[in-house]
């Protein structure tokens, strides 16, 4: 009797651990063991980026879109939002159109930045005219904003508003923000910690390296030498789904 007894208890036990089935691996792992997991277990989501357009072909004075021609680089286009000394969105959308001869000087310098672990970051690129009155309007200080009947350069096609960028997308400190009217934007004020100085170097000696100058009171502001003769515009560029 004692043994039938014996040999059922087995024979369920055996059977509940059968329908169990046995624990995953991951369930027996104590505290201090970690899962790990080979590069062939890992799918990444691949990026699609978009096939490019060739400047062949295309006159130096022509107006393009510039992420048409590169995937590398990245933009905050304030004046398409009201995070600007506007206080107002006076773009429709978000682009950044230049002539053609300036597409091709920022595509290399921003090469140029990509070895030293950096990229363009854009705050503005042609500007309407139109626009240039509103800012005038605002601030009427040729320091800052051009005389909008004499033309910026922006309104010519020859001259951005950037920064810098690691590949994460972090912007290096430049010492204030985009369109900060004060002598801390100043290129030549020097009481300033040494990193923000060190990193106004690398972006102004880089781009006036590529062909572009700088203008004393704004640390983020570059021309390109040969642009500056160009014929003011003032046309709007056409937004996706319009």
């Amino acid at each position: 009797m004692m043994k039938a007894l014996i040999f059922l208890s087995l024979l369920v036990l055996g059977l509940s651990c059968k329908h169990q089935g046995n624990p995953p691996k991951q369930a027996i792992l104590s505290g201090t063991d970690s899962i790990k997991v080979s590069k062939e277990d890992t799918v990444l989501p691949k990026v699609q980026k978009k096939p490019l357009k060739s400047f062949e072909g295309l006159a130096d004075t022509t107006f393009v879109r510039l992420a048409d021609f590169s995937n590398d680089f990245v933009y905050d286009l304030r004046y398409a939002t009201k995070n600007n000394f506007l206080k107002e969105k006076v773009y429709d959308c978000a682009e950044c159109y230049v002539r053609v001869k300036t597409a091709k000087a920022l595509v290399q310098v921003n090469k140029a930045f990509m070895e030293k672990g950096f990229r363009i970051k854009f705050f503005d690129c042609y500007r309407p005219n139109f626009v240039q009155f509103k800012m005038w309007k605002l601030v009427p200080n040729p320091q800052y904003v051009a005389n909008p009947v004499k033309g910026s350069i922006h309104n010519k096609g020859g001259a951005v508003d950037i920064t810098l960028v690691d590949f994460e997308g972090t912007e290096l400190d430049m010492g204030t923000d985009f369109d900060f009217f004060g002598k801390r934007a100043y290129h030549d004020n020097t009481d300033l910690p040494e990193l923000i100085l060190n990193n106004r170097k690398l972006l102004k000696e880089t781009m006036e390296s590529h062909g572009f100058w700088s203008i004393r009171t704004e640390w983020w502001h570059y021309t390109l030498s040969a642009g500056s003769n160009d014929k003011i515009a003032n046309f709007k560029w056409d937004c996706p789904g319009n």
